[in-house]
């Protein structure tokens, strides 16, 4: 069943008088949404006991939780050290997601750095098959583990790019950002048909079974020549994209994903926009 969330707690979880993250179980499910990202942006910092308390209160309200690894990982840099701090931040995050009882690991892939494209997204290819290695000693490979697509053109993590990775190994579960899709092509996401070709590409590479459940992130960037510039609201009338077309196409093709919201500061009240807006839809 498909499921929508917020990453991380927006203002008007803190407007509300909550403020710790076994909170959030509940917060999410008074709104009737279905999961939650729990962000190390800058770190995996958080205590066993308290992985484990915030775990029992997402499965306690049925809520669903997932973990966005540290920002800081880069499978590209040609520094084989820094690689191994790569590896070490996902291993710590799926060690904290077992504890907390959920399933999904999001990650950012690489960015470019000062070698050619080609170069370094051969690299990262490399070192996600090294990675995956990892997923298994550590006993892991039950968990997904999502690449997410970047929004920067200086990132690894094209649409295609994201698939080829999700190929080495049925532990990868693409992420697709298609805000960030958006950003990095100038506004490319419009119509229902901009959306579903892009889900029936990842159909054909990687089959329906393996997208049928993929992990979405979801919201309206600003943009500019090199891609991404900030995380908007649904209130934005310039950049896009609408949430509707992909809607009507997930409906069409019998798509089930883990949509979440990104949104800057309004991330739950825009899942909830989400799902009303996908309940509404009529195909």
């Amino acid at each position: 069943m498909i499921k929508f969330g917020p990453s991380g707690n927006s203002q008007a979880f803190y407007d509300a008088g909550y403020k710790h993250s076994e909170q959030s179980a509940k917060f999410c499910k008074d709104l009737g949404l279905d999961c939650f990202e729990y962000s190390f942006g800058r770190g995996v910092s958080v205590s066993e006991g308290k992985a484990i308390s915030i775990g029992d209160a997402f499965r306690e309200n049925g809520v669903e939780i997932s973990v966005h690894a540290p920002y800081f990982i880069n499978f590209a840099n040609p520094d084989d050290e820094m690689a191994q701090k790569s590896y070490n931040y996902v291993l710590d995050s799926a060690r904290a997601l077992k504890l907390m009882q959920g399933e999904r690991v999001v990650f950012h892939p690489a960015a470019q750095g000062k070698d050619d494209r080609e170069t370094a997204v051969k690299r990262t290819s490399e070192r996600l098959k090294i990675l995956r290695d990892y997923i298994y000693l550590n006993g892991y490979e039950n968990l997904k583990f999502c690449p997410e697509t970047m929004g920067k053109l200086a990132q690894i993590g094209t649409l295609e790019e994201v698939v080829a990775f999700c190929k080495i190994d049925n532990c990868f579960v693409p992420a697709i950002d298609f805000g960030h899709i958006n950003a990095r092509e100038q506004g490319s996401l419009k119509t229902v048909n901009d959306f579903k070709s892009r889900l029936e590409y990842m159909i054909a590479e990687l089959g329906y079974e393996r997208v049928k459940h993929f992990h979405v992130h979801f919201s309206k960037i600003m943009y500019g020549a090199k891609g991404e510039i900030k995380h908007l609201t649904f209130k934005d009338c310039e950049y896009g994209p609408e949430f509707e077309p992909l809607a009507i196409a997930l409906k069409e093709l019998k798509l089930e994903p883990y949509i979440v919201s990104e949104s800057a500061g309004t991330q739950s009240d825009d899942a909830v926009a989400m799902k009303r807006i996908y309940k509404a839809v009529d195909i």
